[in-house]
């Protein structure tokens, strides 16, 4: 990081003619030391050109800025990386509160898949878009998603100003043109939105994909260098009833498939058990896994043992999975929650601080997703993915650790300004590239045809 005693130039050395795009003083900036460890810097300046950091220093800049660089002060709020939503399904914020107080067996089976059956491209898309605007609004930058007909995601992401990784959801039940379909999604959007897209593929869990079709996925993955993203060992009875079924875990099946030789995000992971740690030891790819802590509490499973993968080094970053069961994409209560079900499920309230959730919201989500040499910290380099908060609302005074204000009495409400890629896509609560209430009219008329179940198609059934 920039030595924060110097301060910094609003142009290159010497060359007067590239100025910076924006500026931000007065805040009090998050950052990490060189081991990862959460601190914060009072009186702040971030200087941003061509969508990346170029300075984060104390005090305020040697020169005033040009007219042509945009300025914002930041005065009483605090400046942190924008946090990352690493496993949702965009689209579902149509079904959001469709299916509530149920076991999953019937949540899949007797609402979402016969309901997901109706779908079409526009539904998919304006769900997205709804989805974009709620994680702007809540301080996300970047996303992880699959789900169906995702050249219609990302779109928009595109639209929206966003980033994310997306991959096209497949089941085997599909035939071979269901992979087929991933792969050539994810060669085609990879790199788009001028780089705020990345792409994986996406088979969508090992009890509806099979192992032939599973391993030719990690084939793929290494021909073409994409990660993969899939739902593993969710909870403890879908690994129970792969024993019962295969003699093996469900993270045997990703370790037998090649699948942990390659890079992988699992979704969930709360089936994980103490014989798998040592198995994901064994991976040779970069593993990460995505924890949706609330979900599972409405569902009442275990959570992800977080302190059992983090201690072999495997990042765990916060997610929100989709709308349909975690009814927001509000990753600031994810973190929240990680925080607290974490000291309940190791019953240790030493365990996962202020500082420890923090670090997961930040550097570990940008780790899981594959993205840690580009975003998850405010420093020199790093795409300026960024938000700014106040604290100054009753709810977070007084102020006596600012992390466990940030964990534990803040909110998504308190984000004043989202910037992606150094463009600003909300500030001061007011959002630049979407029009929520034209996006949700069209979806909302569109939610009689939507969820009609009189058919009963499905697009899956769910027996673990």
């Amino acid at each position: 990081m920039t030595d924060p005693t110097e301060p910094g130039d609003f142009t290159e050395p010497g060359d007067p003619t590239n100025p910076a795009d924006l500026v931000i003083t007065g805040c009090t900036a998050l950052v990490h030391d060189p081991h990862g460890d959460i601190g914060f810097l009072d009186n702040a300046t971030l200087v941003i050109r061509d969508g990346a950091i170029v300075t984060v220093t104390q005090g305020n800049a040697a020169t005033p800025p040009p007219p042509t660089t945009e300025l914002i002060h930041a005065d009483g709020q605090l400046a942190l990386p924008g946090l990352i939503n690493c496993h949702t399904h965009a689209p579902m914020v149509a079904l959001r509160g469709l299916a509530e107080d149920l076991p999953i067996e019937q949540w899949f089976n007797a609402r979402i898949w016969p309901v997901e059956s109706n779908l079409t491209d526009r539904d998919i898309e304006l769900g997205a878009l709804l989805a974009c605007a709620e994680m702007i609004s809540a301080g996300v930058t970047a996303f992880a998603d699959t789900y169906f007909a995702m050249d219609q995601v990302a779109a928009a992401v595109r639209h929206s100003g966003l980033r994310a990784n997306l991959g096209q959801a497949y089941f085997s039940s599909q035939g071979p043109e269901g992979r087929e379909r991933s792969l050539d999604f994810a060669l085609r959007q990879r790199g788009a939105a001028n780089g705020r897209i990345t792409t994986s593929l996406a088979p969508h869990a090992p009890y509806t994909v099979d192992d032939a079709d599973l391993t030719a996925t990690a084939d793929l993955a290494r021909e073409h260098g994409l990660p993969v993203h899939i739902h593993a060992a969710e909870n403890k009875d879908q690994t129970a009833s792969s024993v019962a079924r295969h003699g093996v875990t469900p993270i045997e099946i990703l370790h037998r498939t090649g699948l942990l030789d390659v890079d992988v995000l699992i979704a969930h992971g709360t089936g994980i058990t103490d014989q798998d740690l040592a198995v994901l030891r064994q991976g040779s790819g970069r593993i990460g896994v995505a924890t949706a802590p609330k979900g599972y509490l409405k569902f009442a499973w275990d959570t992800t043992p977080v302190r059992a993968l983090s201690a072999i080094g495997i990042p765990v970053g916060l997610a929100t999975d989709g709308a349909a069961s975690n009814n927001t994409l509000d990753v600031w209560e994810s973190m929240t929650l990680t925080a607290l079900t974490q000291k309940a499920a190791e019953h240790d309230p030493t365990w996962m601080t202020a500082r420890q959730a923090l670090r997961h919201a930040t550097t570990e989500s940008a780790r899981a997703i594959g993205l840690s040499e580009a975003i998850g910290a405010l420093a020199p380099g790093r795409r300026a993915d960024l938000i700014l908060v106040d604290l100054t609302g009753p709810h977070t005074q007084p102020i006596h650790d600012l992390a466990a204000t940030l964990v534990l009495s803040a909110r998504s409400a308190d984000v004043r300004t989202t910037i992606v890629d150094g463009k600003v896509l909300m500030r001061d609560r007011r959002l630049h590239t979407l029009d929520v209430p034209e996006i949700a009219a069209e979806l909302t008329a569109r939610l009689p045809a939507l969820t009609d179940r009189s058919h009963g198609r499905r697009v899956q059934h769910y027996d673990t």
